[in-house]
């Protein structure tokens, strides 16, 4: 049609909606997934007329109970014409759950399942390959597939390559050692999920690296061009001694989530235990780490970061958003949205944590969400 920019979103129902973005209405809709569970967290990516969605499920939150038959749900990345909302190709994180066995409540398990895509795939026009980071697996043994890096053809979605970052983590929230039923997986992992979008670089001289990095903040830097190859490993959580009243679990942790920012120089990462960490593209050394808590506070900076040249951005679930230099790291300002706003529809409106969905810069301008809890209570709506 005359549609010359397009919006493009999915929700908690795997739908994903084109909009025309200068008139809002509605170009297709079309269902990505047919799993109960599935559901679409991450925003999709657009080249060369097609739109890369990542589908991910909330089945690790509710398959623990006995009731559930678990587990059948398999995180994906879909291509859809952009044009029509017509599939092209799924590419399945996993093989198709077969039966195993009955619980003691007569219900039929299955394996295998997990590997929710959580993150935006990231497009490689040169390769014609897309990455996307993969979660855990939900059932026992894990698939090789889970916790990885997944490098699918652009054309068709077939596997290229895969870099798994951590082995046998077969994860069901509320499995741990007090309450684990027999739909628990028999070895109960960390929980690791490759939740961010990876990040793709040419550095000086025109070598390509494709960061990847991990809740307990590895950063894994791989070579495109040599079917994922390490090229450096590294940790964007300094070393610290466990704050007072963390478990291991939350110490090892305080890493990466939603996601990093890079320029030419560095990697920018903001860390659940809170603050923000640069290591240089070239060999993954910690250039600079600026804690961002108050003296006594703990805050979660693991929203995905933003950088424009000399500048990187981080919201936290304070509800701050702070701009740091990106030179030394030195905070240059920074903007508390949590506070009651008068809105421009009349809404009552409140800012919260900023949590997951970083800030987003055009023409000068800093848009960001305040409120977006992910979990906990303090949320809001603007």
């Amino acid at each position: 049609g005359n549609t010359k920019y397009g919006v493009f979103f999915g929700d908690f129902r795997a739908n994903v909606y084109a909009l025309d973005a200068q008139t809002g209405a509605q170009l297709w809709t079309k269902k990505v997934d047919d799993h109960v569970v599935a559901r679409i967290t991450a925003a999709p990516a657009f080249h060369d007329d097609t739109v890369f969605v990542p589908v991910s499920s909330s089945e690790e939150f509710v398959a623990g109970t006995l009731e559930y038959p678990c587990c059948t749900s398999r995180g994906s990345v879909v291509a859809l014409n952009a044009s029509t909302g017509e599939q092209k190709w799924k590419a399945w994180v996993m093989e198709e759950p077969k039966p195993t066995k009955k619980n003691s409540k007569g219900v039929q398990l299955y394996a295998p399942a997990g590997g929710s895509v959580w993150n935006t795939p990231t497009i490689d026009p040169k390769l014609n390959a897309v990455y996307f980071g993969t979660g855990d697996s939900e059932t026992y043994p894990a698939s090789k597939n889970s916790d990885a890096i997944m490098a699918v053809d652009i054309k068709s979605g077939k596997t290229l390559w895969v870099f798994q970052i951590e082995e046998n983590d077969s994860f069901l929230a509320g499995c741990g050692a007090q309450n684990k039923t027999e739909n628990c997986p028999e070895v109960q992992g960390p929980d690791l999920d490759i939740g961010n979008s990876p990040i793709l670089k040419t550095l000086p001289g025109g070598k390509r690296v494709l960061l990847t990095a991990a809740k307990d903040g590895r950063v894994v830097a791989l070579d495109p061009d040599n079917k994922g190859a390490v090229v450096w490993r590294s940790n964007a959580v300094p070393p610290a001694p466990a704050q007072p009243g963390q478990n291991a679990f939350q110490a090892r942790m305080g890493g990466v989530v939603w996601g990093g920012a890079a320029d030419d120089r560095a990697a920018y990462y903001g860390l659940t235990g809170g603050g923000m960490t640069a290591l240089q593209l070239t060999t993954g050394e910690r250039l600079w780490h600026t804690p961002l808590a108050k003296p006594g506070q703990r805050v979660n900076n693991a929203a995905a970061a933003t950088a424009i040249p000399g500048v990187a951005f981080v919201g936290g679930s304070d509800g701050i958003v702070r701009a740091l230099q990106t030179s030394d790291g030195k905070v240059i300002w920074e903007y508390e949205t949590a506070h009651e706003y008068e809105t421009v529809n009349k809404i009552p409106g409140k800012g919260r944590a900023i949590n997951s969905a970083g800030v987003t810069i055009a023409n000068g301008m800093l848009y960001v969400g305040s409120g977006y809890a992910v979990t906990g209570s303090n949320t809001g709506n603007v």
